[in-house]
């Protein structure tokens, strides 16, 4: 049956719906612009001047705009703060002042002011927006929420705008978080995961304001420009050093209360030094001008850092610090901070590009200078016949060479990218760059200017003003994803966790610190340089500090013991472990060294790995002590750790290198591989009399040690070599080494470390031979040597 009469209005409601679409297309866009906290010190030193630049710049490009200034604070007394804001807006210097008159008074026409703190608030508001564009007759192409409050109430504030306050269909959402993003990696992934039920990946903006400053958002760009001349020095080969520095002059007073939540690490490095770090040291996209690239690469420089440790930091704390939080926070008179507010940090990549390269990141607070930078230091391999006098800055390859990006402040006073003129002229962009006029006795990192090829921005633009004009047009490369926040906690929470009881060096602050902060390398370690005068006898009212104790040698369960804070603990057995090698190449002509797994001996791989170069790697042969039923590239895995930490940086012929053959005929420990008599055949057949030089145990909070556990006799007697154990903890099949095996080593070494230890380093100083119980009290080398390595978290609690 047919009904032409209903199709015949279908086809007109269709038009009109279509008619009413192209029409609505066809409307101005407008673009709300709503700042929460937009009467607090951010906004009024840095967001509105942001705001009303990119008012200034989209202004006459068929956008229309609307700002929506909010806070706790009353409508009367905000609408007072907000207006003394507006009238301070300046515009560029190069502006005439009555079109800066004109366009300032249209900006303060379209800013207002309203109490933003309940849901039906937000609510009223989005209704108000949806009003407003309706009555003059615009469509809305979307919202930007800039949350400038404290973290703790993004939470709040992001229910209301998901629920009550995000525009219509066809128009976007993007809502700017202000750091910090957590305090570590679990309350960075609780906020991510708390923000990411409300908005999608693309609606968030996470400011880094160092990101907006202009040196720092043309580090891409510069490499990108002179790939010709820094594809062949961008390497380990060429460069010698990175530094990464934001020095500050200022103190925290006023600040206390978030500095000592704080710190400067959790402040300014891993934040703003990470960003800057990861801008240097990614492999750069074929496109730079794609956002997903950039951000894409970024995150690939993460899995690449090596690990921190607390070897990998010096800190500090300026001497009136603790004073200035007992004032602020009513603290005792006997409280002392450990917040550093001093902090230099080694960084080392371990990738083809930058392995060995030490990357140094520094900041602090009351120091003699403001000034940030990244400076990239290359090695210099000229040698030159003619005296300095005759070097000539252009063509002596004898004279410093090194590229700084001056990110601002210090002696130059501005931003500025400088080249040594020895070795290239580089290429910026000449529209927003131009050279550095030149400085009459102005010296910079050893040279002066006029060695430099020196440029500097057109017009120097404050960081906000760029990030505010970024988030409009979408540059998500400028900001902070969610997988790149907690790459960084990833990276910096296990540091951060070792040095919580760690004392800064007490500085006076300014010029008067002389040489008190200045530290060195020294095989994979950072160490101040100047060492403080030892206190022999500390004061009566004073607690023992770090430096008050060496390393303590006594007896534990009637076999030597070598005690220390860990630094000292691991550096001592290291040193045991190379004198070992040393002795047995020189008797035997190999040395043979058994490893076990877990976290306590990667501090004891890295300072093999970075602090021994006289090791005899060439004639030793590794071999496992127990190892998890994964595959050998699973991050479980003993032997992915050993690779990891050790085997990696340095040079062990690969048939010295003795994984355990967990993984046969693609099964895992299946009993019928027959993977324990396959060892146990390669250590009888290379290792005399099966007696390993030396073997590295550690002892398990119940006991255990190697993957031999409580009240399981597997590997505790008997005739066998190695043995398949099972685990209390995931996973739960492993290989180990037995007991008799292990016995009949020339020294076994047992490491413990860490407060988790004092408890069962106490139960098993008092017990006898009761390897059923606890298997480490079976460990008694038939003729061999056994010696404990304790840290004194472990033996002191």
């Amino acid at each position: 049956m047919k009904c032409p009469g209903i199709w015949k209005m279908l086809m007109a409601a269709v038009c009109v719906a279509l008619l009413s679409s192209l029409q609505a297309q066809d409307l101005p866009g407008q673009v709300s612009i709503i700042l929460l906290g937009a009467t607090g010190d951010l906004a009024r030193k840095y967001l509105w001047q942001g705001l009303f630049h990119l008012y200034l710049e989209e202004v006459g490009k068929g956008h229309h705009f609307r700002f929506h200034g909010t806070a706790l604070t009353s409508t009367e007394q905000g609408q007072e703060v907000i207006a003394k804001v507006l009238e301070s807006l300046s515009c560029p210097r190069d502006m005439a002042p009555g079109h800066c008159a004109e366009l300032k008074a249209q900006f303060q026409q379209l800013s207002e002011y309203r109490q933003l703190k309940t849901p039906k608030d937000y609510l009223a508001l989005s209704k108000d927006i949806e009003a407003q564009v309706e009555h003059e007759g615009l469509r809305e192409i979307g919202r930007i929420f800039y949350l400038s409050v404290p973290p703790f109430a993004y939470v709040d504030i992001a229910r209301n705008i998901n629920s009550s306050c995000r525009p219509g269909p066809g128009a976007w959402l993007r809502v700017v978080l202000e750091k910090p993003f957590g305090h570590d990696l679990h309350s960075a992934q609780q906020l991510a995961a708390e923000l990411g039920s409300f908005f999608r990946e693309e609606e968030m903006y996470r400011v880094d304001h160092y990101l907006g400053k202009q040196v720092v958002a043309q580090i891409l760009p510069f490499r990108d420009q002179n790939r010709a001349a820094l594809d062949g020095l961008w390497n380990r080969h060429h460069v010698e050093r990175v530094e990464v520095v934001m020095k500050e002059t200022l103190d925290a007073e006023g600040r206390t209360s978030f500095y000592e939540e704080y710190g400067v690490i959790r402040d300014v490095l891993q934040n703003h030094l990470t960003e800057v770090l990861t801008l240097v040291a990614m492999e750069l996209p074929v496109n730079i001008s794609s956002p997903e690239a950039v951000l894409q690469h970024k995150l690939q420089a993460f899995p690449v850092l090596r690990g921190l440790q607390r070897h990998s930091a010096v800190l500090g704390q300026y001497q009136a610090y603790s004073g200035q939080v007992r004032r602020e926070l009513q603290k005792p008179d006997s409280f002392h901070s450990l917040t550093p507010t001093f902090a230099g940090i080694l960084v080392h990549i371990d990738n083809l590009r930058w392995e060995g390269v030490p990357f140094i990141l520094m900041s602090g607070k009351v120091l003699d200078e403001r000034v940030s930078y990244v400076r990239i230091l290359f090695k210099n391999q000229a040698f030159c016949v003619q005296s300095e006098k005759h070097w000539v800055a252009a063509q002596s390859r004898c004279l410093p060479r090194q590229i700084i990006f001056h990110i601002g402040h210090g002696e130059l006073g501005s931003p500025a990218v400088l080249v040594s003129r020895n070795l290239f002229r580089p290429a910026l962009p000449s529209a927003g760059w131009k050279e550095v006029e030149g400085r009459p006795g102005l010296r910079l990192f050893g040279l002066p200017l006029s060695d430099y090829y020196a440029y500097s921005p057109v017009r120097e633009q404050d960081a906000y003003s760029q990030l505010i004009s970024h988030i409009f047009h979408c540059r998500k490369d400028s900001f902070v994803t969610t997988e790149n926040l907690l790459a960084s906690w990833a990276f910096w929470t296990p540091l951060l966790d070792s040095l919580a009881h760690e004392v800064p060096r007490l500085y006076p602050g300014g010029a008067e610190n002389g040489q008190l902060l200045d530290f060195e390398l020294s095989g994979g370690h950072l160490s101040f340089s100047q060492p403080l005068p030892e206190q022999l006898v500390p004061g009566p009212d004073s607690a023992p500090l770090p430096s008050d104790f060496q390393v303590l040698r006594a007896k534990y369960r009637e076999s030597p013991l070598i005690s220390a804070w860990p630094e000292e603990l691991i550096a001592r057995l290291a040193g045991d472990i190379e004198a070992a090698a040393v002795r047995a190449v020189r008797r035997f002509g190999e040395f043979h060294l058994a490893l076990s797994g877990g976290s306590s001996p990667v501090a004891l791989f890295q300072q093999l790995a970075t602090g021994h170069y006289s090791f005899p790697w060439a004639h030793t042969h590794l071999w496992l002590v127990d190892e998890r039923c994964v595959p050998l590239w699973d991050p479980e895995s003993n032997f992915q750790g050993l690779q990891t930490h050790l085997l990696q940086h340095v040079r062990v012929p690969h048939y010295n290198v003795h994984p355990m053959p967990v993984h046969r005929r693609q099964r895992l420990c299946a009993e019928e591989d027959q993977g324990t008599q396959a060892y146990a055949e390669e250590i009888s057949a290379l290792v005399t009399n099966s007696s390993f030089d030396l073997v590295l145990l550690g002892m398990g909070a119940d006991g255990h040690t190697a993957s031999l556990f409580p009240q399981s006799p597997t590997g505790l007697d008997g005739e066998q070599l190695v043995v398949l154990t099972t685990s209390p903890s995931s996973p739960h099949r492993r290989m180990s080494l037995s007991l008799p095996l292990i016995n009949r080593a020339r020294k076994v070494a047992v490491l413990v470390m860490g407060r988790m230890k004092r408890e069962i380093a106490m139960l098993v100083s008092r017990v006898g031979h009761e390897p059923k119980k606890w298997p480490i009290s079976g460990v008694l080398p038939d003729s061999g040597q056994l010696v404990w390595y304790m840290d004194y978290d472990a033996f002191l609690g």
